[in-house]
Order: C-alpha cells, then structure tokens, then sequence
C-alpha cells in the first residue's frame, strides 16, 4: 500500500492551512496584486510612446528632436518604474510562496519521522524518501522558477487588453478571440498532463526504491551474484521514468504547437483591423505600430508560460505527493495511562501476512515479568515478525497483542518505549558524537552513566579512544566493526532501560572472532527484565524459562529446554545436529 498522491481538493486545502500559518500573508498578497498590474500597465506605455516616435517622425517640424528626445526620456521612466514595481511586487510574492513551502518541508519532516514503522514498510521507505528529498526540492525549484514568469504572464495579459482597449474598442475583439483559445487550450493540456507527470514522479519514485534496496541488499547481491539481475531491475524502471517523462513532453509540445497557432492569428487579426482603423482615420500609424508592438509583447509572457509549464506540473506532481503524506497525517497516539511497567506481554491469537500470504498464524504465549522466551526455528519461520510485532512495528491483521494487559497500539510512543524496546543485528550509527549517539535512549544521562553503560556491555574499545565520548562516530567519523556496534546498540538498552527487552538475533556476531563478549552483554542487558530473545545459537535458546519452536509461521512446539529434549521432536532435532557441528 504506497503514500496516497492527494486530490485537488486536498491539495487546494492544504495550500489554503500553509498560508494561513503566514502572518500577513493576505495582505503581502494583495499588495503583490496591486504593484504588479500598475507595473504590468506601467510597462504598456513603452510600446505607445515609441508608436508616438513614428507619429513626429511623420509630422516633422523644427522640434521634431525634442520631442523625440521627451518620448525617448518617458520610455526609460516609464521602463525603469515598471522593472522596479515588478521586483517588489514579485519579491512580496516569493516571501509568502518560499515561506509556505518551508512550512511544507517541516510539516514533511515531522510526519515523516513519526510514521508507524509498519506503514513505511508497507508504503516503502524509498517512496518516502523520494517525497521527503525529490519532490520537496522539486518543488521549491518549480516555484522559484516559474513563479516570476507565470505571474509576469498574467498581468501582462490583463494591461495587453485595457491598453488595446483604450486605442481603440475595436481592438477588445482581440482578446476577445485570444481568450477563448487560450482557454480551450490549456484546459486541453491541464486535463491530461497532471496524470501524466503523477506517473513520472511515481515511477522515478519506484526507481528509487529500487536503488535503495539494492544498495542496502549490496553484500547480499554480491553474495548469490545477482548484481546483473538487480541492475536490470533498476534499468526497468528508469525506462518507465523516461517512458511516462516522454509523455508529459509530448503534451507539452501539442500546447506549443497550439500556442503559436494562436498567436499568429492575433497578429493577423490585428493587421487587418489596424490597416481598417488607419484607413478610416480612427488611428494613426504611430498608434497601430504600438498597437502591434503591444500584440507581439504578448508573445512573450505566453512562451514563457509554455517553457515553464513543464516545470509547473513537474512541481504541482511533487506537491500533490508531498501533501498525500502531510494531508490528514495518522493521529498520533496519545498517553492512554496505561499501569507501571511490569514487563508482561502477551500474543493473543495473532495472524499476520505480508500480500496474501500468511507470516504467522494462530499465535499465542504470555511473557510473564522477569522470564525469557526463546524463539528457534529455521528461517522464514516467522520469528522475526512475531518480535516486529511485540515491538508495536507491525500491526496484526488479527488478534490482540498485549503489554502489560493494554494493546501496544493503544500505547503512546513514550509508553511503549518505556515499556519494552527492540534490537536486532542491524545496527545504525548516528553521524556525531559517541555522546550523541548513546543519549538517544536517555537525554538526561551523564557522562558517568554513557561511561558505565558501556563498560556493563563490555565496550572495552572504548577506553583506547583519545577523544572518549566525544569522539566522532558514523559515517563522518569513527567507522565501528560490526562488535562494536552491536556493543552501542546494547548499551542503548541498556541506559533506555524497558522493561521488556526484544532481541532479534542481536548477538549473531559473536561466532566471529572477539565478539564473544556479546553473549555477556546481552546477559547483563536481559538481567532483571522481561526478554523475548530469537536464538540463532541454541545455547541460548538452552537458559530461557520458555522455548518456542516455529515453523511456517506457526508455534509447532513449545516447553522447557529439558521438556523439549524428552519429547524428542522438532526441538531435540535441531539440539542434535546443533551438538554435532560444535563436537
């Protein structure tokens, strides 16, 4: 299920809230208004008085140079004031739009970062991402270009027909004829270009999915040698990016092409009527030549409306995707004052599926205070998602998952968080400071307790660093092995303290060399509390009160260690060949 691309009406809506935020907004917007159309009339005197050039060149007389001279100087004021009112009225403009789409941004950001883990993953994070970076960017490009020539375009148009209108009411046929035309035209071009750039902001959205997965499976393609498989996939979909682009291009191109027809029967038009009205006496030849100079200004604003149109749609698709995820965002949960932590848990008759396909089925256990449960089972048994699901990650289709008697998705994010907390092998490092990272799961620690926390994990490393907690960490600074950083992430839990412990696989390092230790430091984070553990070592999986085997998404099996051995079933048969390969 991807992130909805919002309707026009929500779009208009969600535009209509941001410029509410603004203070002054309907005042900087009027007063845009009023300096634009006397800067778009203001700029019409230019073409009437170089026709008024041609006029006293006609007439002549001994003062035929001053006068021209007087025009030439009222051209460049009346040149110089509508350059100036334009600017102003355009910056008052930009100040609103770059403003509004900050807000946007933040409002992106802030949805984005409090979505349910579940819906990004059925939404994909490279969906969100596209909409979090392209179409944001996308967005403020399409603005910040399009915004002075779109505007421009429809002042000028307006000051085009009064000031024909004021040489002559004759001319009003004109706009009169222009009007329609343009009209028909681009409500042509707006009823299927909007489709057709949505299609081109999802499929570059999809390419980017793509590329994000691929690059995240790298080691993984590397390993079964798919890269060529994988690079196909990408070449797929950027065919369809270049595919559905083609088609926006397509349409926009018909429009041009309708465009310049328009405007070659306006000149038409107006030499006709302009060789009537000098013919007739109505108009001078200096009038019709401003006239026409008026009617070839137009030109201009409408090309620039045309080469902007692209980018118009290309913005308006990244807005309509980018207020699908803003419009309307998930509620956020709020404190349900749920009892103290006491860590019990339970999975009430839970199922969940990924598409059609069931991943766990007819799931129930009780985690009581204090106990460990132990997951086994072969891959793609479900034990992973049985965990996502205890964490409130995923939401079952059906069933009750329960915390402390209360539903986890009834728990705000400050409830379950201090009620129980997941870690698996994958680990992220923040970019900054080994402060920075540890004091994510508490704000408020002190240097001693960062220290003590990473010394209860056995993060001996630590001690070698010259900069201590200072030092930079992630991708910017201090590359971390793979030991280490599951050492941070224990050390996260650790001063998070849940009361609930998950812990998918988290110490699958500690089979290579020196991360032994991890086995000890998942002791001493799982000490005292609730913990569900998924065992990729059967060792472990030995030390839990409780033993759950799952196959195919179902518990097949469940007791004690040395229950489990007596039944000889499942169970024992993985601690058999297990017991062989360590002999």
């Amino acid at each position: 299920m991807r992130f909805p691309t919002a309707t026009g009406s929500e779009v208009r809506q969600e535009v209509s809230r941001q410029l509410s935020r603004i203070p002054q907004a309907r005042g900087r917007f009027w007063a845009s208004v009023v300096v634009l159309s006397i800067g778009a009339l203001g700029s019409m005197a230019v073409p009437i008085l170089l026709g008024r050039v041609v006029d006293v060149v006609l007439a002549g007389g001994a003062d035929m140079v001053t006068r021209i001279l007087w025009i030439g100087a009222g051209v460049s004021i009346a040149a110089v004031v509508s350059a100036g009112l334009n600017a102003v009225g355009f910056y008052l403009l930009s100040t609103v739009a770059e403003r509004a789409i900050g807000n946007l941004r933040e409002d992106m950001v802030d949805t984005a970062l409090h979505l349910p883990t579940h819906r990004v993953e059925e939404a994909g994070s490279g969906d969100l991402l596209s909409r979090s970076t392209d179409d944001v960017a996308e967005l403020s490009s399409s603005i910040s270009q399009t915004l002075p020539d779109v505007t421009s375009a429809i002042f000028v148009l307006g000051a085009t027909a009064i000031a024909l209108i004021g040489l002559d009411p004759y001319y009003a046929v004109i706009p009169l004829l222009a009007g329609p035309a343009y009209f028909l035209s681009f409500r042509q071009y707006l009823k299927s270009a909007p489709e057709r750039y949505a299609n081109e902001r999802a499929s570059m959205a999809e390419r980017a999915r793509r590329m994000l997965e691929s690059i995240h499976g790298l080691e993984t393609l590397h390993a079964f040698s798919r890269e060529d498989r994988a690079q196909e996939r990408i070449g797929e979909s950027s065919w369809r990016v270049v595919e559905n682009g083609y088609r926006a291009r397509r349409t926009m191109m018909v429009t041009q092409v309708q465009m310049t027809i328009i405007e070659a029967g306006m000149l038409i038009v107006g030499l006709v009527m302009s060789y009537l009205a000098v013919r007739g006496g109505q108009l001078t030849i200096g009038q019709v030549t401003g006239a026409m100079m008026i009617i070839i200004r137009i030109r201009r604003p409408m090309m620039g409306i045309i080469h902007t149109l692209d980018t118009v749609n290309s913005g308006y698709a990244s807005l309509a995707r980018i207020v699908g995820v803003v419009h309307n965002p998930p509620a956020r949960v709020p404190d349900c004052d749920a009892p103290a932590p006491a860590g019990r848990a339970e999975l009430r008759d839970v199922w969940f599926r990924y598409g059609d396909d069931w991943a766990v089925r007819n799931i129930n256990f009780t985690l009581q205070p204090g106990k460990k449960v132990a997951l086994v089972g072969a891959s793609g048994a479900g034990k992973s998602t049985v965990a996502a699901l205890l964490a409130g990650l995923r939401v079952p289709d059906e069933g009750l998952v329960l915390i402390d008697d209360t539903p986890v998705t009834a728990l705000s994010d400050s409830e379950r968080v201090a009620r129980l907390a997941l870690v698996s092998q994958e680990v992220h490092v923040f970019s900054g400071t080994l402060r920075e990272d540890l004091t994510i799961a508490k704000p408020n620690a002190t240097d001693a307790e960062l220290e003590q926390a990473l010394a209860d994990v056995g993060a001996d490393w630590f001690e070698t660093l010259s900069d201590g907690l200072d030092t930079i960490v992630g991708s910017r600074g201090m590359r971390l092995e793979p030991v280490q950083a599951q050492q941070l992430a224990l050390a996260r839990i650790h001063l998070l303290d849940p009361a609930i412990v998950l812990m998918d696989e988290a110490t699958a390092e500690a089979g290579s060399a020196g991360a032994g230790a991890l086995e000890d430091a998942a002791r001493v984070v799982t000490s005292g509390r609730s913990s569900v553990v998924i065992a990729h070592r059967l060792d472990q999986a030995a030390e839990a009160d409780l033993i759950l085997v799952m196959d195919a998404g179902e518990i097949v099996e469940r007791g004690t260690h040395a229950e489990l051995l007596d039944h000889g079933g499942r169970y024992a048969q993985l601690w058999s060949a297990w017991s062989r390969g360590r002999a």
